[in-house]
């Protein structure tokens, strides 16, 4: 067992109740939740690893790779969808070369769709870290990422 994972179960005390916080808990210490992070959480929590896998993969907030430097969330609600949610996601995949769900070879960028980031008067829009990109169009999309091919 590595150390950041030794770390993190001691502040549980390894009972099943326990499994989701001490999910969260790895993923925010380590970025995602690994392989062999989930067999360790299995045997801390003494729950079947098909049952850890099965609540892991069950919750949207729980990653299985590893997030990239700069992590891109294009919004997909409503307001969104229908100022052109999917010609914003186009026009990412090309500049980054990744698709939707993807993190860069270089580990530089990520990109995932989420419901809803909560700025649907400034659709459509991503969320790039945690400043909020608005009223995108193609062209506002070369220009947050023209870096992103150099």
């Amino acid at each position: 067992m590595s150390v950041r994972l030794a770390n993190v179960f001691s502040l549980f005390h390894g009972k099943p109740e326990e499994l989701i916080p001490v999910l969260q808990k790895v993923q925010e210490d380590i970025g995602f939740l690994s392989e062999e992070s989930m067999i360790e959480i299995a045997r801390f929590t003494k729950i079947p690893l098909s049952r850890v896998f099965g609540v892991a993969t069950f919750y949207a907030q729980f990653r299985f790779k590893p997030k990239g430097e700069n992590h891109v969330m294009l919004c997909r609600g409503t307001a969104c969808h229908v100022k052109g949610a999917s010609r914003i996601l186009d026009e990412i995949e090309k500049h980054l070369k990744i698709k939707e769900g993807e993190t860069s070879a270089d580990q530089k960028y990520s990109l995932e769709s989420v419901a809803c980031i909560g700025a649907c008067s400034l659709a459509p829009c991503v969320m790039v870290n945690n400043k909020v990109e608005a009223n995108l169009s193609p062209r506002k999309i070369e220009k947050i990422f023209q870096k992103a091919n150099q």
